[in-house]
């Protein structure tokens, strides 16, 4: 269109066969609107009559012209009645949040209008119901389905505050319905509801939301963003980026009735609905992020979802189709049920979901930690076990000084449930004190000597430890505490008189294994708990995915007081594995760490992302020619650092190497997720699926899975789901929830991650 020139109707007229033709009316919006369409068809109509009947026709002139109405309008906002129509908006809109709906894409800087629709049908019995819920709430189809629009909305958002954009129609006056023009303005309607809102509620809000915006719709949409002094973004519209609206039958006015005339029309006509038959339909251009309009045609209730391809694929917004007609019918079936009830995938999307979210089901034999060690030392006894520091023990000698430890710890009071503080520094000693514990029936709390006094001291108090293993070195270390207090020279003097045998064990896989402390980022550090069937099965998985053999060789870098340490102390020493210990502090050492895998032949080893980066770009990628599996948790792990490592490894002839992202708070056993970072496969590297028994759900605020694409908060089930927090009843009932989806009983993790 030339807005200078017009003209701003045209009508094409295209011939399908010799009895039938189809007329292509396209209009520009400054000069229509949906009203307009059947006054233009209304003279289409009188003109071609006249004409077949060889008659002249002369239109009677209008009352009045839209130059009248757009002169009367400018007049009438002036002085107070513009104040109090600005005043009405920008309180409505005071600290409004935008929508951020998720996304398949980055917004990107500047918006390029590029868009595509998407046609959708109700079918004949869901229309009828809508139209029944319009009558019993007294409300127009247009609110009850911009009430389950703004529903779907905040599903997909998390936002329960929204501003949805909307289109009201302004011919409030008699003498203005037989004008051709545009006679349309923009709205925001800002929506809130209570969380236990039910759907009869918000058809309600949205009535009032809608018949309060008609009230104030002369303060045309381009002077309120000038008024409120909305910055201008040139990525997304401003004051909102999703609109709602609602299209009468208005092609049905423009054929006119069906009264039965004995006399046939001239000119027969009926509408071509290309939104008959549905689907994505691609139309070259989108106006907002998301545009909803509904209309009613002859052949029945249907919609259109307009979408930017800047920001969303066909699957997603066909995904989005599917659940407002499901949200919809359970709406109007169930319209005095909170919303929170009402589900908006199919059942069999559900379950596609839920089985998304579930790991492989394998049934492991019930066992302890100290066990699976004991069996495999008998196994091979004479393999190494450990080494440390030039100095190295085989599995006999392991099996043998940890059996000692525990006889000293049984006299000392420890039994099953009992907490034993660990504070040591690595090495051979903090291996033994560790399955020393756990033959006892104890659970160990590290203690990291690193860490301040003060810390140290509250974790010895809140953990309550009856006895505390150390170093005689670090006795300064330690603050007052009334702990009986073992110390553990490298030499074993104080346990050396003890029997070599194991101690009857006296625990079973339900009982505690250990006690770590999170960082206490937000708040005093908190011990979560975990016991020994979650710590085996997370163990059992990984040798199923990875199948450590015999010659691997495991490098135990990782403080302690992080629970990566567990597989890297346990998992080769149930396998038959050799552990090999870095010596204190030099888990930050990139060029040590080379050296140390270099000289003993590591093949498998862990780190956090960020020293991942740092051990890349600064240790001689040549001495790491013994590597074969590098396991990666911690932090997000970026798409380029993982090319990086893979390139550098590559580099130095090293191909086989294989890098693992890893997932899982400290809360359930270690990692919950894995994903293989697969070379030359690019994008994103998410945390991946689910470890054996185990299942990883990500809910709504309102307790549901949330659909594909649908962010929300990620929840644990399963079998690796800890006990809790130490002492902290009220926390651990907030955190560790029913599991409405696992056994009877059972309990999830809610991560705080969305």
């Amino acid at each position: 269109f030339d807005l200078e020139r017009g003209p701003m109707i045209r009508l094409t007229l295209l011939r399908v066969s010799d009895a039938e033709h189809a007329s292509v009316l396209t209009a520009h919006h400054i000069a229509t609107d949906g009203w307009s369409m059947p006054l233009v068809y209304g003279d289409l109509l009188a003109f071609y009559e006249a004409f077949h009947e060889g008659r002249s026709l002369a239109l009677p002139e209008p009352p009045l012209r839209y130059a009248d109405y757009a002169a009367w309008q400018r007049e009438r906002l002036q002085g107070d009645a513009l104040e109090a129509q600005v005043r009405y908006w920008r309180e409505l809109l005071q600290g409004a949040p935008a929508l951020e709906l998720p996304t398949d894409r980055p917004r990107p800087a500047t918006a390029s209008n590029r868009g595509r629709a998407y046609h959708l049908r109700l079918d004949d019995a869901l229309a009828a119901r809508v139209r029944e819920t319009c009558r019993q709430q007294a409300a127009t189809m247009n609110m009850v389905l911009l009430a389950a629009f703004a529903e779907l909305l905040r599903r997909w958002s998390g936002q329960d505050d929204l501003v949805v954009g909307t289109l009201l129609g302004s011919r409030a006056r008699p003498e203005l319905e037989p004008i051709v023009g545009m006679f349309v303005n923009t709205a925001a309607l800002r929506l809130r509801l209570p969380a236990d809102a039910t759907f009869r509620d918000a058809v309600a809000v949205t009535r009032r939301a809608v018949l309060d915006a008609s009230r104030h719709q002369d303060l045309p949409f381009e002077k309120l963003v000038d008024e409120m002094g909305v910055p201008r973004d040139l990525s997304r519209h401003p004051v909102f980026q999703v609109l709602y609206f609602h299209q009468p039958n208005f092609a049905a006015q423009a054929a006119g009735p069906d009264d039965g005339d004995a006399r046939p029309p001239a000119l027969p006509m009926r509408p071509v609905d290309p939104e008959n038959a549905g689907g994505l339909v691609d139309t070259g251009a989108a106006k907002f992020d998301l545009q909803l309009t509904t209309l009613e045609t002859y052949a029945g209730v249907g919609g259109t979802i307009e979408y930017a391809t800047d920001l969303f694929e066909d699957e997603t917004i066909e995904r989005m189709a599917r659940h407002f007609v499901t949200l919809l019918r359970a709406a109007v079936d169930r319209p005095d049920a909170p919303l929170a009830t009402l589900g908006m995938m199919a059942d069999t999307e559900r379950a596609a979901v839920l089985a998304m979210g579930t790991g492989p089901e394998r049934r492991y034999e019930d066992d302890t930690l100290h066990a699976l060690f004991a069996r495999q030392a008998a196994r091979t006894p004479g393999a190494g076990a450990l080494a440390f520091e030039g100095r190295t023990m085989t599995y006999a000698e392991l099996d043998a000084r940890t059996n000692q430890l525990a006889h000293r710890l049984r006299r000392l009071g420890v039994g099953p449930e009992a907490r034993v503080g660990v504070c040591m520094e690595r090495g051979m000693e903090m291996v033994v004190a560790l399955l020393g514990v756990l033959k006892a029936g104890g659970a160990y709390v590290p203690l990291d000597p690193e860490y301040p006094r003060e810390r140290l001291a509250y974790m010895l108090a809140d953990a309550a430890v009856p006895v505390l293993l150390t170093q005689p070195h670090l006795a300064d270390v330690l603050p007052q505490h009334g702990a009986q207090t073992l110390a553990i020279d490298p030499a074993f003097a104080a346990i050396d008189g003890e029997p070599r045998e194991a101690p009857a064990d006296v625990i079973s896989p339900a009982q505690l294994a250990y006690v770590i402390y999170t960082s206490g980022s937000t708040g005093n550090p908190k011990g979560a708990m975990n016991a020994h069937r979650g710590v085996v099965n997370r163990l059992r998985w990984m040798q199923d995915e990875y199948a450590l053999a015999a010659g691997d060789v495991v490098l135990q870098k990782t403080p302690f007081s992080f629970d990566v340490s567990v597989w890297e102390f346990f998992w080769p020493l149930i396998t038959g594995a050799r552990l090999v210990l870095a010596r204190p502090g030099g888990h930050r050492d990139p060029a040590y760490l080379a050296e140390l895998i270099e000289r003993e032949g590591v093949t498998t080893l862990h780190f956090v992302p960020s020293m991942l980066a740092a051990f890349v770009d600064a240790a001689p990628a040549e001495r790491c020619a013994t590597l074969t599996r590098v396991v990666c948790s911690g932090e997000a792990l970026p798409e380029e650092l993982a090319q990086r490592f893979q390139a550098r490894m590559d580099a130095a002839g090293n191909g086989r190497v294989r890098l693992h992202n890893l997932y899982g708070p400290t809360e359930a056993a270690v990692d919950v997720t894995y994903w293989p970072c697969e070379p030359g496969v690019g994008g994103p590297i998410p945390i991946g699926r689910p470890v054996a028994n185990t299942r990883i759900l990500v809910l709504d605020g309102r307790g549901a899975p949330a659909p594909v694409g649908v962010p929300g908060e990620l929840h644990i089930g399963g079998v690796q789901v800890g006990r809790g927090y130490l002492g902290r009843p009220a926390l651990t009932a907030e955190k560790f929830v029913p599991d409405p989806f696992g056994e009877p009983g059972a309990r999830m993790y809610r991560t705080g991650d969305r």
